[in-house]
């Protein structure tokens, strides 16, 4: 059985419908991009996924959470449990040391201090950074700040972790260090990773690529594709 199953899936903002009908199944421990025009509905699909949003019509599933019939409790108790977010955006809090922004999900989950202090440093062992963990966001480069965002979304050892255009802000050496830090969870963890991305140079690390248009998933491209034939698979997607 598919990890991520959604099944005519409609997300409605108003009148519009921003996914029109979305049949998507991602396998436990895929690494799966997602990619598509900008308004194709990519960062509304991730959001349903991770349970930020909700389905408007038809099925969705992750794991064992049905998410289109949970209520706010229990979409609030999937969210924390079970999914870690890495957004554009880093939303690090300035006033507060790196370690102390990467405890955060583990103060929600009413993790103790000695506990919360081990886990946060072990996440950001994993993705370099241990030795900034009494430094502030402010004393960081973009680069760092977004690994930061990583431990802070894997400190709680989600079964899934979601990107929305992860590399956006950064250089192409920093966005190569990031990716290579989300092969590494995949590989080493097992850990399910959806990425939503505008840089279709990314795309030949991941497993498979879906390409979404006009709210509707179109095609999904196998491995070989993606590995093998990367610069024909880069012209298809930028001609959509």
């Amino acid at each position: 059985m598919s990890f991520i199953e959604a099944r005519d899936v409609w997300k409605y903002y108003g009148d519009y419908p921003a996914l029109r009908g979305v049949n998507l199944e991602i396998n436990e421990g895929e690494f799966r991009c997602i990619v598509g025009p900008s308004g194709s509905g990519k960062t509304t699909l991730l959001s349903l996924i991770g349970g930020l949003d909700r389905v408007s019509r038809g099925y969705l599933r992750v794991g064992p959470y049905e998410l289109h019939r949970l209520g706010n409790a229990e979409l609030d108790r999937y969210r924390n449990e079970f999914v870690g977010f890495v957004f554009q955006l880093y939303y690090l809090i300035p006033r507060m040391t790196v370690l102390e922004n990467v405890e955060l999900p583990l103060i929600a989950r009413g993790v103790d201090p000695s506990q919360r202090r081990r886990l946060a440093l072990e996440a950001l062992e994993m993705v370099g950074l241990r030795d900034k963990a009494r430094r502030r966001p402010n004393e960081l480069s973009g680069g760092e700040q977004q690994r930061v965002a990583i431990a802070r979304a894997i400190v709680a050892r989600p079964r899934l972790l979601l990107a929305d255009e992860p590399t956006g802000n950064l250089d192409s050496k920093t966005a190569a260090i990031i990716m290579e830090i989300f092969r590494k969870l995949n590989r080493e963890l097992g850990m399910t990773i959806v990425m939503v991305t505008h840089n279709l140079e990314l795309i030949g690390n991941c497993h498979k690529v879906s390409r979404i248009s006009d709210g509707v998933i179109t095609r999904t491209y196998e491995v070989p594709q993606v590995r093998e034939s990367l610069e024909q698979l880069i012209r298809e997607l930028t001609a959509i």
